[in-house]
């Protein structure tokens, strides 16, 4: 099996360190989160935890797909995290990406990258909207995604697990994670708006991301209400269809 590294020139002399942990990732390391979809482990790296993504190995017609045609997940989670640290956009430092081939297929690859400590995700928002000082973090996450918007950047994941916030006497900083699906390029307004409808079931979260959306872009706040709730209640009739389909799949295999 051939593969293919790519290290950040920062982390060049400890080129083994990263080799290791790639080649005993099953045997080593701390499982972190989530381990439904893809694998995330930690290391420790110096005075650094090293966060580890590990990608499941894709269906057959994708294997020939990242073999041939397209780049890894784990190539564009390097190279977009690289972009957005040009950027000064908060991500977590990219350290390297792996990938193992064979002949005519694309078997494993993974992302390394720095692991924050972070004090929340945008997740506990939606979920707690007594969460203290909460209106402000959400105005300051808006700020954030306006941001985004303004350098070209469409964070296709835009959803509620996918923002790190670390809070520091109301100086609140935050980081993109799962970067593998992007978009760089000017946005038009229906694309920044429709950007945020992943994120909340909550008209009143809406309400307050489209006020501070509207005063930093000069839009007008019912145009951006109106678009912003339209789009999130159109994402939501979207994913419960999708369970609702999956639930009548999984009864008709019985």
């Amino acid at each position: 099996m051939k593969h293919h590294i790519e290290i950040n020139s920062a982390f060049k002399n400890d080129n083994e360190f990263f080799n290791h942990i790639i080649l005993n990732y099953d045997i080593e390391g701390e499982s972190f989160g989530n381990q439904d979809r893809n694998s995330l482990k930690l290391f420790q790296f110096k005075d650094m935890t090293v966060n580890v993504k590990s990608f499941k190995v894709p269906n057959i017609i994708n294997q020939i797909a990242y073999r041939f045609f397209r780049k890894s997940k784990a190539q564009r989670s390097f190279e977009y995290a690289n972009k957005l640290v040009a950027l000064h956009i908060g991500t977590p430092q990219p350290i390297a990406y792996y990938e193992f081939t064979m002949p005519f297929l694309f078997k494993k690859s993974y992302y390394v990258s720095e692991h924050l400590n972070y004090d929340l995700t945008y997740r506990e928002l939606t979920t707690d909207l007594n969460y203290p000082h909460h209106e402000e973090i959400l105005r300051a996450f808006t700020r954030f995604t306006f941001g985004l918007h303004e350098n070209g950047i469409h964070f296709l994941d835009h959803s509620p697990g996918n923002t790190l916030i670390q809070l520091n006497n109301g100086d609140y900083k935050f980081y993109l994670v799962d970067l593998n699906r992007m978009n760089f390029g000017p946005m038009d307004f229906e694309t920044r708006i429709k950007n945020f409808s992943r994120l909340t079931i909550h008209k009143s979260m809406v309400v307050v991301m489209s006020d501070e959306y509207a005063k930093l872009s000069g839009y007008d706040y019912n145009k951006v209400f109106n678009l912003m709730w339209k789009e999130t209640e159109a994402f939501q009739e979207r994913f419960y269809r999708k369970k609702r389909l999956k639930k009548k799949l999984k009864f008709w295999k019985k």
